[in-house]
């Protein structure tokens, strides 16, 4: 099929025409809401458990703890607990629940 001289201006307003629709509808589409927690992602969280003292790397007693962060920390005895509480900051790279 070929377009003479005067319909140029038709074709080219009509293909102006079906590109802007293509193009206002194509953003129409509704945004999906974030996917709420599962539970899979509460059970990996809970499986990121301490189980070495972040002092000096023995094993902890869950009897013997501190607060730091809203989150437990455990220690093997109550001199790692000592230190620990004097300067936190410079064990937190060894503890999993702080995203170790």
């Amino acid at each position: 099929m070929k377009i003479t001289k005067t319909q140029w201006p038709i074709a080219f307003t009509l293909i102006i025409f079906v590109m802007a629709g293509v193009f206002s509808f194509s953003g129409c589409k509704k945004k999906s809401e974030p996917a709420a927690p599962t539970e899979a992602k509460q059970v990996v969280s809970e499986a990121i458990e301490q189980t070495i003292c972040p002092v000096i790397g023995g094993a902890i007693n869950k009897e013997l703890y501190t607060e730091y962060k809203e989150k437990k920390v455990y220690f093997c005895c109550a001199g790692c607990k000592e230190k620990f509480e004097k300067e936190p900051d410079k064990y937190i790279s060894k503890l999993p629940q702080f995203g170790k």
